[in-house]
């Protein structure tokens, strides 16, 4: 009788270098010591992969169980003595896993009982916010003016069975929270002008890997370490400059304590709506400044997207990169992120107007300035001048459809903000982008290094461009 069983055949390792990380556990575990470190750095990683004769290889498959990248170190295709190089996953499949499709597990909200008003830093706030919202880890670096709030935060989560990491620096700050976002886990950060700069890398990787990620930035003065008074000189690199390439995401910018709270719960939703970071821009003067806040009637109950790299075998085949190395590849990665700021723009503009109903003149303002400019308005329309208040709570995207209708008609226009014109800049650019090119007369008052804008600054302001316009029409 012939016997048909055909021998099984070893698998014989088959090394892709441009997916070796040179970790050497294929060494360590290589018996017949036929793998080495190499010498050649690859171009494609920058890393130096492992080097393997193949002739004091006995086919052990020890090296395959060692390697912990999913296509490092592979069995080679049986019959087969010799082929072209291609991309692993087309020669080997999807990674091997025996695991359902991952599923999305959806957040919830559990009702919370009825509780008093609070008087609360605005910092603070921002900190019972983000736990509120369910986030369970924070990752930061100290940096007055905003480290009440990480101090709040890191007495609370240990207690909720959260993780609160005190990070070397900002960099590794915001790489810790690639990784927990990656994994699909909420979490944020607290930090200032000059720590934010160091957190825009990452955050390019965020926004190209389309990670989640609550970053509040306590603006203060500047440039350079300047002071730790009250700025708004951060517009432009929270709107415009989000590290390197094609970078947006969402800018909330809060008044008041209350909105703090709110609109930190609000951005842990926004950032997983669009799996991309959302910022949180406040100044050092608000950060600081007590208020009454009430609470919400729920706390979050956090889900888990069915995207998440969690560590498990149900998420086993899911992979966060910002990496493509293909230009087309990356073309076709970047027009999908348009699209995405489309959407973004198109449905995420938020904004608060006072006595704009019949207003011939409007102060537009943000943050804490928009609270002086309110008591100016009040002020300007017992003097008998139609003033209103105009307030973008998204910096971006600029609540342009808004803005367009209240600056519908009036005579004047009156930008305050406690910096060098970033706020203006946004608003021209955004009316420009509108197609709105017949404008009023726009004016302009600003301080800067941490000097706010006063009322009666505002009112005269306000009251000389009223009396330098004609009667009856727009300058």
């Amino acid at each position: 009788m012939v016997s048909t069983n055909k021998k099984k055949v070893k698998p014989r390792p088959l090394l892709f270098p441009h997916f070796c990380k040179a970790c050497g556990r294929c060494i360590t575990a290589c018996p017949k010591d036929c793998i080495e470190m190499g010498t050649e750095i690859d171009p494609v990683t920058g890393c130096t992969p492992v080097v393997i004769d193949r002739s004091l290889c006995n086919d052990c498959g020890l090296c395959l169980t060692a390697c912990p990248e999913p296509y490092g170190l592979v069995p080679a295709p049986q019959d087969t003595e010799d082929f072209e190089l291609q991309d692993p996953e087309d020669l080997f499949g999807a990674r091997r896993t025996t695991a359902p499709e991952p599923i999305s597990i959806p957040d919830e909200r559990l009702p919370l009982p009825p509780l008093e008003s609070m008087i609360l830093k605005g910092n603070h706030a921002t900190a019972i916010g983000a736990v509120l919202a369910g986030c369970r880890h924070f990752f930061g670096y100290p940096i007055t003016p905003s480290t009440e709030g990480a101090e709040l935060i890191a007495k609370l989560l240990p207690e909720l069975d959260g993780m609160f990491v005190q990070a070397v620096s900002e960099v590794a700050a915001v790489n810790m929270m690639y990784g927990c976002g990656g994994a699909g886990l909420r979490c944020m950060t607290l930090t200032s002008s000059p720590g934010f700069s160091l957190m825009l890398e990452g955050i390019s990787y965020m926004i190209g890997a389309e990670l989640p990620g609550v970053f509040f930035n306590v603006m203060r003065g500047g440039p350079g370490l300047g002071n730790i008074g009250p700025e708004q000189a951060d517009i432009k690199l929270v709107c415009r400059g989000l590290g390197h390439g094609n970078t947006h995401a969402i800018v909330l910018a809060p008044a008041t304590p209350q909105e703090m709270l709110d609109l930190t719960i609000v951005a842990f939703d926004l950032a997983f709506e669009y799996r991309n970071p959302v910022i949180l821009a406040s100044d050092g003067y608000l950060g600081q400044m007590t208020g009454r806040v009430r609470l919400p009637e729920f706390i979050v109950k956090p889900g888990l997207p069915d995207w998440g790299v969690y560590g498990d075998e149900m998420h086993r085949r899911n992979l966060n990169t910002s990496i493509i190395l293909i230009e087309p590849d990356l073309e076709k990665h970047n027009l999908h992120l348009n699209r995405k700021y489309q959407q973004m723009s198109d449905a995420e503009q938020r904004s608060d107007s006072f006595r704009c109903e019949n207003a011939e003149w409007i102060v537009i303002a943000c943050n804490t300035p928009a609270r002086m400019a309110k008591g100016a308005v009040q002020e300007l329309r017992g003097r008998g001048i139609n003033a209103g208040l105009f307030r973008p709570i998204t910096l971006w995207p600029f609540p342009i459809d808004a803005a367009r209708s209240v600056l519908r008609g009036v005579k004047g226009v009156l930008v305050v903000e406690a910096g060098p014109g970033q706020l203006e800049d946004e608003l021209r650019l955004a009316l420009s982008h509108a197609g709105v090119h017949d404008l009023p007369r726009i004016e302009r008052l600003r301080h800067h290094g941490g000097v706010l804008p006063q009322q009666q600054e505002i009112v005269e302001a306000v009251s000389e461009l009223a009396a330098s316009v004609p009667t009856g029409g727009a300058a």
